[in-house]
């Protein structure tokens, strides 16, 4: 059965739509789902909220059903908030999760399509090539050298042969078994590793091999990332601190003031307001809301280690074709029998055996956008032509060469590739091939990628290798790939924030310097891969510390060349799409494959997947990795910060003998309002005018470093000497002791929002901070302002918070306390802005 043949049997849209109705998506039993009853279960668990149900039995206890209905209300209010939070982060992973299924090229409507590889249906034509995960067990029809590596399916390492079977499909093609060779049946989870071909899908799903024995596909179980780890440490001493010190003033209050349910309160208040139960919480909602944030601008993270890194990465190495260039090729010069044809003499007649020969020399099916190229320059390709024999490509001899018969039974040996392996193939002279190099530079110079072809013809067996054939040299194809529109900047970009882009490719040094330099990519100095393979790894390490452009290079000299750049200290980023290239993407800090051209095989090895290909993706993902971060440590800086007041308040009492300040129920209130912005407010934070201006972060550099920490305890410790001073004046004033309680949390309440605007930025003024749209801050501030409003003046919640009357002028130093607070920090910060400026400037 002929290409063309199989192309016209590909199912149209509305049959494959029917079948995916009738028999369902080509996927397994997908690992079982947090449903709303395991998440509800999870947050039972919590500490926190099993604190807030002992807190309510023991106002039970003391007779007080009103203040134990409303902190169970409360309760059950973050119960809610929680699960909303969670559920919401679990959407976002499903997402990510439907991203990053595997794709699978098809024929419909006669036309060869990329879609996920669940929607592949039974009786769809498939085309598959080196690197290609199997979507669905086919029965093949058309193969060039292929070969398949089953060990997932049979444990066995050795890649097994494939045919073609142009036979009727038997009746017991569903009994066969994975691992034989010679068979021309492909199976679902298999992994090409040589050669192409063309196949008609019989099972899906749970139907295919795989399918059966979907039990051995169990998940894959990531190690937890270093911010996991340290956030896991830090939540750990707390929670062992905070239940010591409650255990210790129960017991102190029930000897001192002989009241030990009050006791009791006193340290179920202490626990809750140290125990730092948001900081899981905020960093899952953060990691998984920055990856389904970065999925919106095409740019899919598989792995949360990536976000981490994305920040501190120095070095981000690029491919050329597709990635700095848009990749689509269009044959804008010829050269052949001495001549130069541009523009409307490319369809001349002289060019004609350049251009058909150059043509048969690809793929049926092209997709490559230079064998896309060829197929539009040379026209409809005879359908008279059967194809023999495809000899691919190598580390070793980069040519395609097709072998074809027509219908008289001629053989045909059509050639393409780099004009050197080619002119060794067609083993010119010394003075020929000095004026091909001649014609090449002059090409290449004007970035032009440049190919050549050769011919012959052939009678008897076919060798097992393309040198053996008589080709002769027919000329040389000048292809234009331009820069994609934003690279440019983009590279700007990366050098303003402190980043060195690298260009690696396969393509002519002339043609690399070329590209490189209209993308601004520094091209002082270039290595190829012939140079490179003399290079000791000393030798290469000084080299990759000043060179930016690699050409000639072959995939598995990237691995190398990351080798070395990690060797010096530089946290790398490299791009990849080529089933060789995944050494290369697991070796680099942060491994990022291509999505629309690359192999399935780099996809997976990959924790970075550019849906679209761009680099302008990739600067992209650069910098929304370092907003997460930076807002990350401005959550932790205001989450250590607001627990020093907190936990202060609650011990103050004990020290001086005064009356209690907060009670659990009012931890509870506080508690309200401080998840939802932490793990919402600024994770949806905007980016700093000056992110993609700052140098990378250290990625040895802990998230809670003793500057963070110690900004945070000195924030915490201004707002706790604010209110504490603010409520023993009113005990001194002679001021009723449930007034100045109520003075005393509207302050609190009031420095709280104080705290939230000084670290919104580390680095702008209040001013510039406030110009920055954050809509769910001011919704979660009014929201909090009126339900304070309702607690301070509702006869009913004053009565359960122990609050007096407020009067205007007692808002008003409630107000004047978070604006003083916010004056006074900010005074700080600009204080240390400028000391540091200074400091730079003078270093």
């Amino acid at each position: 059965m002929t290409t063309n043949q199989l192309i016209s049997q590909g199912l149209s849209a509305a049959v494959a739509a029917e079948r995916l109705a009738a028999e369902g998506y080509n996927e397994l039993q997908r690992a079982q789902r947090r449903t709303l009853l395991k998440i509800a279960r999870e947050v039972l668990s919590e500490p926190m909220f099993q604190l807030m149900l002992a807190a309510g039995v023991v106002y039970l206890l003391l007779g007080d059903p009103r203040e134990a209905l409303l902190l169970l209300g409360c309760a059950l209010g973050s119960f809610l908030i929680t699960i909303f939070q969670e559920s919401r982060t679990e959407h976002a992973l499903e997402a990510l999760r439907d991203l990053s299924s595997p794709r699978a090229l098809v024929i419909r409507d006669g036309v060869a399509v990329r879609i996920p590889g669940r929607d592949v249906v039974r009786g769809d034509i498939v085309v598959i090539s080196e690197g290609d995960r199997v979507p669905a067990d086919l029965r093949l029809h058309s193969v060039q050298d292929l070969q398949a590596d089953e060990s997932l399916l049979t444990g066995e390492s050795l890649p097994v042969a494939k045919r073609a079977d142009t036979a009727p499909p038997s009746a017991d093609t569903r009994a066969l078994q994975p691992g034989g060779d010679g068979l021309p049946y492909l199976f679902s989870g298999s992994l090409i590793v040589r050669g192409s071909g063309i196949g008609e899908v019989y099972a899906t799903g749970s139907n295919s091999e795989l399918g059966k024995i979907g039990k051995l596909l169990g998940e894959v179980h990531s190690e937890p990332t270093a911010l996991h780890v340290q956030t896991q440490r830090l939540v750990r001493r707390v929670a062992i601190l905070g239940l010591g010190l409650s255990a210790l003033i129960t017991v102190l209050y029930g000897l001192i003031r002989h009241t030990w349910l009050d006791g009791l309160l006193a340290g179920i208040a202490l626990a809750m307001s140290l125990l730092p139960e948001e900081f899981p919480l905020m960093l899952t909602v953060f990691m998984a809301l920055g990856a389904w944030r970065m999925a919106r601008r095409n740019v899919l993270t598989r792995r949360s280690a990536a976000i981490e890194a994305l920040g501190a990465a120095t070095v981000l190495c690029s491919d050329k074709t597709g990635t700095l260039t848009q990749n689509q090729m269009r044959v804008v010069e010829l050269r052949c029998n001495g001549a130069t044809f541009v523009d409307a003499d490319l369809s001349s007649a002289a060019t004609e055996t350049l251009r058909r020969q150059a043509q048969l020399a690809c793929k049926a099916l092209p997709v490559d956008p230079m064998d896309k190229a060829l197929h539009v320059l040379a026209g409809t390709a005879p359908n008279s032509l059967t194809l023999l024999r495809e000899y691919g490509l190598s580390a070793e001899r980069p040519v395609m060469t097709l072998v074809w018969q027509g219908a008289d039974g001629s053989i045909n040996v059509a050639a393409k590739g780099a004009p050197e392996a080619i002119a060794d193939l067609c083993h010119v002279d010394d003075t020929q091939r000095a004026e091909i190099r001649r014609e090449i530079d002059a090409m290449a110079a004007r970035g032009l990628r440049v190919l050549a072809a050769a011919s012959c013809s052939w009678g008897g067996a076919l060798p097992e290798t393309p040198q053996h054939f008589p080709l002769h040299w027919l000329g040389l194809l000048g292809f234009s790939d331009p820069l994609r529109p934003g690279a440019a900047d983009a590279i700007r970009e990366c050098r303003n924030a402190g980043i060195r882009v690298v260009m690696i490719t396969g393509d002519y040094p002339t043609t690399a310097r070329a590209i490189a330099e209209q993308a601004g990519i520094d091209s002082a100095e270039m290595l190829t891969g012939a140079e490179l393979e003399r290079l000791s790894d000393t030798e290469l390490r000084v080299h990759v510390s000043r060179a930016s452009i690699y050409a000639r290079v072959v995939p598995q000299q990237k691995l190398r060349i990351v080798t070395a750049l990690k060797a010096n200290g530089e946290i790398v980023a490299m791009t990849g799409d080529g089933v060789n290239d995944a050494p290369s993407l697991k070796a680099a800090h942060i491994g990022v494959a291509m999505g629309g051209r690359g192999t399935d095989v780099a996809r997976e090895a990959a924790g970075i997947v550019l849906l679209d290909d761009d680099f302008g993706s990739l600067v992209t993902a650069v910098r929304q990795g370092r907003r997460i971060y930076d807002n990350l440590r401005k959550a932790m800086s205001y989450i250590l910060a607001v627990h020093v007041p907190i936990a202060g308040l609650t011990l103050l009492p004990l020290l001086f003998g005064w009356p209690i300040i907060l009670s659990p129920v009012h931890i509870v209130f506080l508690e309200l309002v401080i998840d939802p912005v932490c793990s919402i407010v600024f994770e949806a934070e905007a980016e700093e005018a000056d992110l993609m201006q700052r140098p990378p972060r250290d990625a040895q550099a802990p998230l809670f470093s003793t500057r963070l920490v110690v900004w945070s305890i000195a924030q915490g410790t201004a707002v706790l000497t604010l209110v504490g001073v603010l409520f023993y004046s009113t005990l001194r004033a002679g001021m009723p002791v449930a007034d100045g309680r109520a003075l005393a949390f509207a302050a609190l309440v009031s420095t709280n929002f104080g705290l939230i605007f000084v670290n919104r930025s580390f680095s702008d003024s209040i001013i510039t901070a406030l110009r920055q749209p954050n809509a769910a801050l001011w919704r979660i501030l009014l929201l909090t302002a009126t339900i304070l409003g309702f607690v301070l003046y509702l006869p009913a919640a004053r009565e359960i918070f122990h609050f007096g009357v407020l009067h205007g002028d007692d808002l008003a130093i409630a107000l004047a306390s978070g604006l003083a607070l916010l004056a006074a920090l900010e005074w700080i910060k600009h204080g240390i802005r400028r000391y540091e400026s200074k400091t730079a400037a003078s270093a």
